[in-house]
């Protein structure tokens, strides 16, 4: 399991009866989680002491309920890397800043777990040859387009929502980027791969987040187990002649490991490489577990 314990202002405090508890910065949030089918003494503090709970209804869906937490807050990542100076490795930093605030179906706009990612794919561009470019696809409020543009590559982000892309506009100015090479775009992802490819644009990395449900901007349904290995293997076909790495991340409980990894095998083949799968986490301060949060499969040169 790759696991994302690099968080200073992030944590997962417990986990007990369907649910996590999560210290966001200053403040507790109480989510559902389905990974979380075991019961534990509720002993850590927040508990009893949050300042927002979302509560999931039998019918579909839920709703918040709010103790004194603000409409927005901000928390950072420090993306670390190690870096040559004077003939001596050192640790040096970049601190990506999100915007958070609770909205539909129990998201914040950010998903900590990924940040195992971001520093995996941030070291092999600051390895690389530059220029570097990224595509992220289904690319949401940023956190991976921040921590490719940090590492140096210029990165082309896109979503269908024009509210998503707006937010990750505003963490990217949150973090000193907003004056990095990145392309927002607003569009259907399987439509603009296939405008790429026709194109003939070429990327030397790849990042795709996709969800597990969705409709496109004209009602297009989007079921991933019908969709992602085509889209997977048209999206290969926009790799540059020296490409650095292919990521896909997942949320859907079909989608193990191993199925990841047989799709990048498949659709990658020729390009040679490298292949990895695993689930991603997120470690529990009050019993030391590791929290299950998807899975993601890579690719690497």
């Amino acid at each position: 399991m790759w696991i994302a314990d690099g968080w200073e202002e992030y944590e997962v405090l417990d986990t007990s009866d369907g649910e996590k508890l999560e210290r966001w910065g200053d403040y507790i949030l109480v989510r559902p989680d389905p990974q979380v089918i075991w019961n534990t003494p509720k002993n850590a503090k927040g508990w009893k002491k949050k300042n927002g709970h979302y509560h999931r209804s039998s019918r579909g869906g839920g709703e918040w309920e709010f103790f004194n937490l603000p409409a927005q807050w901000d928390i950072h990542y420090r993306l670390q890397s190690l870096a040559e100076y004077q003939d001596q490795a050192a640790l040096t930093f970049q601190t990506l800043t999100f915007h958070l605030k609770p909205f539909s179906f129990k998201h914040t706009g950010l998903f900590p777990e990924q940040a195992a990612n971001w520093e995996w794919f941030s070291e092999l561009i600051k390895k690389a040859d530059p220029p570097v470019k990224v595509l992220n696809l289904f690319a949401y409020t940023g956190g991976a387009t921040l921590a490719a543009a940090a590492a140096g590559a210029s990165v082309t982000h896109v979503d269908a929502s024009k509210g998503m892309v707006t937010w990750a506009k505003e963490n990217a100015a949150a973090s000193g980027l907003a004056d990095a090479p990145v392309r927002w775009l607003v569009d259907d992802c399987v439509k603009f791969v296939e405008r790429e490819i026709r194109r003939g644009n070429r990327y030397d990395g790849i990042i795709m987040d996709p969800p597990s449900y969705g409709r496109g901007p004209k009602g297009e349904v989007w079921k991933i187990e019908e969709s992602i290995f085509p889209l997977i293997s048209r999206t290969a076909l926009l790799l540059s002649d020296k490409p650095l790495f292919f990521l896909i991340n997942s949320y859907t409980t079909g989608l193990q490991p191993a199925v990841l990894s047989y799709m990048l095998n498949i659709a990658l083949k020729e390009k040679g490489g490298h292949v990895s799968s695993e689930e991603i986490g997120l470690p529990v301060k009050e019993n030391g577990l590791i929290l299950p949060c998807g899975a993601s499969g890579r690719w690497w040169k």
